[in-house]
């Protein structure tokens, strides 16, 4: 009876018994390789920043957004990154706060959402399309701070 189950369903598979159970071939199962995926489309740094940061960050990015009155702290100025960075843009811990968060509670509120696992969320896991995201948002935000 199971003989019979499995040529029927190596029938409608469209394989002989032999090959749907491997049996009495020496070929090996082709394996799957992972594939990366291209970056889906991936909005502008300017876009991103207009749809995800500027209802915090204000539009020029200095801290004034609309929402800011309902706030306990003022989220910062990203135009003076550099400043505040010796002079250098940060595009490292940028990356890292978008991706991860600004660290611990025990150094103070974090209001800011942590953007990596919404943007793996909003792309279906597509690291590539992720990574993009981040690097034009770093991209727009080192063409406004201030020089």
């Amino acid at each position: 009876m199971l003989k019979r189950a499995i040529s029927v369903l190596g029938f409608l598979l469209g394989v002989g018994t032999a090959e749907f159970l491997n049996i009495g071939t020496t070929e090996a199962i082709p394996q799957e390789s992972p594939v990366q995926f291209l970056p889906a489309y991936v909005s502008s740094g300017r876009q991103m920043f207009q749809d995800y940061c500027a209802a915090c960050h204000g539009a020029d990015g200095k801290g004034r957004g609309p929402i800011v009155p309902f706030f306990r702290a003022l989220p910062p100025d990203l135009t003076t990154l550099a400043k505040r960075h010796d002079g250098t843009f940060p595009e490292a811990y940028v990356s890292t706060v978008l991706l991860f968060g600004r660290g611990s509670r025990a150094h103070g509120p974090i209001d800011m959402p942590v953007w990596g696992p919404i943007f793996r969320e909003l792309d279906h896991y597509n690291e590539a399309a992720v990574r993009q995201r981040i690097k034009n948002l770093c991209e727009y935000l080192e063409s406004i701070h201030e020089k």
